[in-house]
């Protein structure tokens, strides 16, 4: 087992790889549970989209795919940001007419060149194992950054997600606050591309947040939970595509997905078994000690 555990940590790519992995996990821990609070898996999946037409246009002009993707996904989320101030629109509605137009609008960009290559599959699927030490270190810069900024505003964050209106008239800046996040989810899921690819993100953004919300009411707590939930389902779903040459990005995704299956069926207070044991008992009686 030691040897088993050991053995990656003697190849520099697997080192990088485990150390953006990380990063990675952990941020998107700590952001994807105001995504979760707030009901915005959906803008989630949208945004990791909408960034498709700037890696497209950004590979027909041989730039930097990941800028490219960050800027379209930036823009089409403080578009949406603006357009759900109108309240006649649900904000799912919003998402929904930039998300189509965004991924329409890439397949079009991508229609104009002849053939795929590796740069722009990578995108879609991932390539962790393929990160240099330059990206280790924007990795790290840039989650110390977005988790700082979540850190430090998350009681007004938190304000908006339970009551907008609430927090509108106790003089909050809802507009600027929703900007703000909306631009530290497309950061964040820009900066997961490469561990997961543009089609995966979504999960590595919304299950560790979803696995800690199934163990505890309360922010603090949930919020440490979803990042070490992330963080140790990245490290992982790497070892696992080491041991058994399987693709990195999936397997993270099917770790984290198994780790949050386990929590949906044991979580204490709101796993399934515990629900089952409640309905068993007769109401009024209390629940019968353990044995031993």
């Amino acid at each position: 087992m030691i040897d088993f555990l050991l053995a990656p940590w003697e190849l520099p790519f697997m080192q990088r790889a485990f150390a953006v992995a990380a990063v990675v996990g952990l941020v998107c821990g700590v952001v994807g549970v105001f995504v979760v609070l707030r009901g915005m898996a959906f803008i989630g999946d949208a945004v990791a989209h909408s960034a498709f037409p700037g890696v497209a246009l950004a590979y027909a002009l041989e730039g930097n795919l990941l800028l490219g993707g960050a800027a379209a996904g930036i823009t089409t989320a403080v578009l949406i940001a603006f357009v759900s101030q109108n309240r006649r629109l649900k904000e799912d509605t919003v998402i929904g007419v930039f998300f189509a137009f965004a991924f329409g609008l890439g397949i079009v960009l991508v229609s104009t060149r002849d053939s795929w290559t590796t740069d722009l599959s990578s995108f879609l699927f991932g390539q962790v194992l393929a990160v240099g030490p330059e990206d280790v270190w924007t990795v790290a810069g840039l989650g110390a950054v977005l988790v700082s900024v979540v850190l430090l505003l998350r009681r007004e964050l938190v304000a908006v997600t339970l009551d907008r209106e609430t927090a509108r008239a106790a003089g909050l800046p809802v507009l600027g606050l929703d900007l703000l996040l909306y631009t530290v989810v497309t950061t964040t899921i820009v900066m997961s591309l490469e561990a997961v690819g543009n089609i995966l993100v979504l999960a590595l953004l919304i299950t560790p947040a979803a696995t800690a919300r199934m163990l505890t009411d309360r922010l603090g707590v949930m919020t440490l939970l979803a990042s070490g939930i992330g963080c140790a389902g990245t490290l992982g779903g790497l070892y696992a595509s080491y041991a058994y040459d399987l693709a990195a990005g999936g397997s993270i995704v099917v770790v984290l997905t198994g780790l949050f299956a386990l929590t949906w069926c044991l979580a204490p207070k709101h796993g399934l078994l515990a629900r089952a044991r409640r309905r068993a008992v007769p109401t009024g009686q209390p629940l019968p000690e353990p044995a031993g």
